[in-house]
């Protein structure tokens, strides 16, 4: 399949994800001074900023690159969720799988940002499992949707979504359907993902979940571990992130190193969402996985030329894409 038949198949792919929601917020400042206080500087607010952020950023990714999204999670239900809906709406993104708790909050995360640089971020949230009733009713509409799925996304941010319950049912749902799944995990469920499509950490998640130190220079060692993680999993690939080293890709019959494209790094944030969405519209279009890898490490360098985390834009995508990949 060419590079332009590939991005004409992701057109209205539906994709199912599932993780942890959120706002990302942003003020926008000038640093003329230090503190008196402290040594600090003294941003200068001018703008503020709101933005969908974790699985939310997701579908934002998935939708801009031209196929339909649906997102399940669970937030809160105060002041942070209507802000949350209102954003879900402002970009034509569907709520239906959203649930609200009284129990639960809305997890925001503000940057502070001058001179295109993060001086620092502030994390409102509470941590924790859902409640079995809140699991429940997550599973029962994820199991229940009347709409054909062509992959699911696991984002995993740790903030209690993704249970080990809700893991291991959408998974077994997900094989019984022949529904490809893609895993972004964190550490405190890494290993639960058994049987999935795609397995997706970076270096330090995997060193983190495999109790290991890996070098990014060191290659063997990394698809020695790699292999471990995928045996481990009874996964069908492991598609690594190594920064500015681009991605690691292994499956059963595939091994390759995929150099990152050559750019000007402003901002990481979001960077992984974005490998994460091409990655799995690559699996709904059952691109061979060395052009799946090819794609995700493109897209995830791009939207790290700016500030913030943005979706990626599918016509520059597909542009550089013509140029790098053959």
């Amino acid at each position: 399949m060419s590079i332009v038949d590939i991005f004409e198949s992701f057109n209205n792919k539906k994709v199912l994800i599932i993780g942890d929601a959120m706002i990302d917020a942003y003020m926008w400042g000038d640093i003329k001074r230090m503190s008196p206080e402290a040594p600090v500087p003294i941003v200068n607010i001018n703008k503020y900023e709101n933005r969908l952020g974790g699985a939310a950023n997701v579908a934002l990714n998935i939708k801009s690159i031209g196929a339909q999204p649906i997102l399940c999670s669970v937030i809160g239900n105060k002041e942070n969720s209507i802000i949350f809906k209102n954003l879900m709406k402002e970009s034509n993104l569907s709520t239906e799988g959203i649930i609200y708790s009284n129990s639960r909050t809305t997890t925001i995360k503000t940057r502070v940002i001058s001179n295109n640089k993060h001086q620092l971020r502030i994390d409102e949230e509470k941590i924790s499992q859902l409640e079995k009733k809140q699991e429940k009713k997550l599973i029962d509409f994820i199991l229940n949707l009347k709409k054909e799925i062509d992959v699911i996304i696991f984002q995993d941010y740790n903030k209690g979504i993704l249970t080990p319950n809700v893991i291991n049912n959408i998974i077994k749902y997900a094989n019984n359907n022949n529904i490809p799944t893609i895993v972004d995990p964190k550490e405190e469920n890494f290993l639960n993902y058994i049987n999935c499509t795609m397995f997706k950490p970076n270096l330090k998640e995997m060193e983190k979940g495999m109790n290991i130190k890996l070098k990014l220079n060191n290659l063997t060692k990394i698809k020695e571990t790699a292999e471990k993680l995928r045996n481990k999993l009874s996964a069908k690939s492991i598609l690594l992130t190594l920064s500015k080293n681009g991605v690691y890709l292994n499956t059963e019959n595939q091994s390759k190193h995929i150099s990152a494209f050559k750019r000007e790094i402003v901002d990481v944030s979001g960077a992984g969402d974005t490998v994460l969405s091409v990655a799995a519209l690559c699996l709904a279009s059952k691109t061979d996985y060395i052009k799946l890898s090819f794609l995700a490490c493109l897209a995830g360098g791009i939207v790290c030329e700016q500030v913030g985390v943005k979706p990626i834009n599918k016509i520059r995508l597909l542009n550089e894409a013509l140029k790098h990949i053959k």
